[in-house]
């Protein structure tokens, strides 16, 4: 029910945008959801997790091994730690893997999933677009698995470029995962809470929500890429306290300097990660949402004490 609750919110409370389009991981693969969120608005766009029957006579894998691959794509796939299996949010076993470019073919195409049995779903069956990312066999490293993607959605894919951007709107659910990791135990420890109502919960996690969008603001800032302005998270006095934290932070030489835009997110962002701990040196990790919390935290305190201390001068 979180599931369809949740999409269903989306419905009422972004009933202004162009288009809505809930993404997200395995966990969400209900035929229910496909039966009742889908309006021609609002989209539903949800990694497969199982293999199901679908009306042209076949398996969804087994439609997809037939299908010729469309294009092809080189990604830049990231490494979990060596030695370590984990579970993802939605259950999967995960296994660990290096860091590799990965050779992937895309497959597309239109397939109608049959209602499962003993599901009371108004629709029998419901036409979705299948779009399927799999690494090559012969690029995948020894002792590790491929990476693969089975992704169904409710828009329409025609094309590669289509295609492509459906997997780079899934791509953008580690934001949502990187979202939750603020809020829990290792960020604001949301999940920790002692409070006994609901409604108290609920306007805690209003707030909590808030401080990880602001985090999450920061790290995507980091390199220069969102082009955004400070004043979309900070105020006046914010601003102010950054300027004088400066001298504070940067060295002599060029590589200790702020390489940003004065006033910019990425300016901003590069001073928080220092309080939050961040060298600052090009050569090291970049700074995550843990790293910028910190420093926010810190932040805030030293932008109360600037307050207070213009009220007493």
């Amino acid at each position: 029910m979180c599931w369809l609750e949740g999409a269903q919110g989306a419905q009422r409370c972004l009933q202004q945008a162009a288009l809505v389009t809930v993404v997200a991981d395995r966990e969400s693969d209900i035929y229910e959801q496909w039966d009742r969120i889908p309006d021609g608005h609002v989209h539903l766009l949800t990694r497969a997790r199982w293999d199901r029957q679908i009306e042209e006579g076949d398996t969804l894998c087994g439609w997809l091994s037939k299908q010729p691959a469309m294009a092809c794509q080189i990604l830049d796939i990231s490494a979990r730690p060596a030695g370590k299996a984990y579970r993802s949010t939605d259950g999967a076993r995960k296994s660990a893997r290096t860091a590799h470019l990965a050779h992937m073919e895309l497959r597309y195409g239109r397939v109608r999933i049959r209602r499962p049995q003993d599901c009371r779903a108004s629709q029998t069956s419901i036409a979705l677009s299948v779009v399927e990312l799999k690494e090559r066999p012969d690029t995948v490293l020894p002792g590790e698995q491929p990476v693969h993607w089975i992704l169904l959605t409710s828009h329409d894919v025609e094309t590669a470029e289509q295609a492509l951007q459906v997997v780079n709107w899934y791509e953008q659910r580690w934001q949502i995962e990187q979202l939750f990791r603020t809020l829990k135990r290792q960020g604001l420890g949301l999940e920790s809470s002692q409070l006994a109502e609901a409604s108290e919960l609920l306007k805690l996690a209003s707030i909590a929500t808030l401080a990880a969008t602001r985090t999450l603001q920061l790290v995507n800032a980091r390199d220069g890429k969102t082009k955004q302005p400070a004043s979309d998270a900070f105020d006046g006095d914010e601003v102010v306290v950054l300027e004088k934290l400066q001298g504070k932070f940067e060295g002599k030489t060029a590589k200790q300097k702020n390489p940003h835009p004065v006033h910019s997110m990425a300016w901003a962002s590069w001073t928080i990660a220092r309080l939050g701990g961040w060298t600052g040196y090009a050569s090291d990790a970049k700074p995550g949402p843990i790293t910028m919390l910190r420093g926010l935290q810190r932040f805030e305190s030293m932008v109360q004490g600037w307050q207070l201390a213009k009220m007493w001068a």
